[in-house]
């Protein structure tokens, strides 16, 4: 089923481990000799930082049968972070690991939409390439393959991977906690994004900022918990980067068993997130009133009762709502708008939106 089984009891890495050096060459060769040599499938995992179980919708869920077993088999991720309603489109798969994630946005956007996936390691790398033209081919029945992947580090995506401005989607399964050097992998991600593009990621999350003897552990790296973020440190590089309104779809707790692993990391809270940013011009720091809404149309395939945009908007088939005018801005200037009815502009100001 995908679901991955980390161990039980998770034993904290030997007094004798050798720190991660300090330059981000150093934590890349570290994250990739975890990912490519150490771990050989998922129940080589320590914790479940990097495999909690997310919920999926039957959509996904149904998709998710059809890919192959060796891919399923070195899936390490924190989330389902693969929107609906993206046929026809361009996808970038951020750290695309064995592919679980782009062989099923590869079946979403259909033969005439295109998946690329990103990673650095080969041994992964291979097992995404060895078995793409058989799924696209045989299992979906496609003329030719819609994905390609790519040998590339997550902090140089334009123009190493993908041109500016050619992705409409970018998603990322657990992987943005991994770098060294988040801004950069902002960065590329924004500049990767056509206007209205939106970045559709799961990740970890910490409640304070974790001591530097956390962040130079490779276990604790490699398991996705050393270069986890403080939340709001991270909300804030999102908003620097121009991902003005950052939202939040989902997010659950991660739970660490081990007391020494705990205590290294200052007894930290972690947990998956799955965000949603939108690359638009005219979003607003702040929720603010117009006066608009926004209905749905109810034709996104596997959502035909209601969608949700983030954890506090749920829209009904054939409801008007009231939004913010950030959302309206979503729902009217990204790949949503084919989905929506949006009424109002912003000619007037009712003040903060409530």
């Amino acid at each position: 089923d995908g679901v991955c089984k980390p161990a039980s009891c998770c034993p904290a890495p030997s007094a004798d481990d050798k720190p991660v050096g300090d330059k981000p060459e150093d934590v890349r060769s570290s994250v990739e000799t975890y990912y490519g040599k150490v771990l050989s499938s998922t129940a080589d995992l320590k914790t479940s930082a990097c495999c909690t179980k997310a919920c999926v919708t039957p959509a996904i869920g149904k998709l998710l049968k059809n890919v192959p077993a060796p891919v399923l088999d070195r899936f390490y991720g924190c989330g389902a972070p693969l929107p609906l309603g993206i046929a026809g489109l361009h996808v970038l798969d951020i750290g695309s690991g064995s592919g679980r994630d782009s062989y099923v946005a590869a079946a979403l956007v259909g033969s005439s939409g295109h998946v690329t996936g990103v990673d650095m390691t080969d041994e992964q790398l291979a097992v995404a390439r060895d078995n793409a033209d058989s799924y696209c081919k045989q299992t979906l029945g496609y003329p030719t393959t819609n994905m390609t992947f790519k040998k590339g580090i997550i902090e140089q995506l334009v123009p190493d991977c993908v041109e500016p401005g050619s992705v409409d989607i970018a998603i990322s399964n657990c992987v943005v906690n991994l770098s060294p050097e988040k801004t950069r992998v902002l960065q590329g991600v924004f500049a990767a994004l056509k206007e209205g593009g939106e970045f559709f990621f799961s990740d970890v999350y910490s409640d304070r900022r974790l001591p530097e003897q956390a962040r130079h552990d490779a276990v604790l790296l490699g398991e996705c918990l050393g270069g986890a973020l403080y939340t709001p440190d991270f909300l804030q590089l999102c908003r620097s980067t121009g991902f003005a309104d950052p939202r939040v779809l989902t997010s659950s707790d991660i739970q660490l068993s081990d007391e020494a692993m705990a205590a290294k990391m200052n007894h930290a809270r972690f947990e998956s997130i799955t965000f949603r940013l939108f690359k638009l011009p005219g979003l607003e720091a702040t929720q603010e009133d117009y006066g608009q809404t926004a209905t749905y149309k109810g034709t996104i395939d596997g959502f035909p009762a209601s969608y949700t945009l983030d954890k506090n908007s749920v829209f009904p088939t054939g409801e008007a709502v009231r939004v913010s005018g950030n959302t309206a801005e979503i729902l009217s200037k990204s790949y949503l708008r084919q989905y929506f009815t949006v009424s109002g502009d912003r000619s007037t100001h009712a003040g903060t939106f409530h």
